[in-house]
């Protein structure tokens, strides 16, 4: 699979990959005292069962772990992520069950 970039784009509150002409994303909401929710994921239905949702699911996590903020995991499909990969709950903010 193809490595995709991860874009940060802060004016839309998203990540974003940008594949051929589609946009896979995952929208958030950053507050001032460093937590961020991961609010929803989006992945258009030609791009589905590639791989792309996971990718980016990942480079967000390790954005959101280089930037040391506290995640609380809305969206089903990156807490589902989190559940197959264990190793990414000690970003989750504490007292949040994923």
């Amino acid at each position: 699979m193809k490595d995709y970039e991860l874009i940060d784009n802060d004016a839309d509150s998203q990540y974003e990959f940008h594949v051929e002409k589609y946009l896979a994303k995952i929208e958030y909401i950053k507050t001032q005292n460093g937590e961020i929710y991961l609010t929803h994921t989006e992945v258009p239905v030609e791009l589905e069962g590639q791989g792309i949702g996971s990718q980016l699911v990942e480079k967000v996590l390790k954005d959101i772990d280089a930037q040391s903020l506290r995640l609380v995991p809305l969206c089903p499909f990156v807490a589902g992520y989190i559940k197959k990969n264990p190793e990414w709950r000690r970003i989750v903010m504490r007292g949040i069950n994923v």
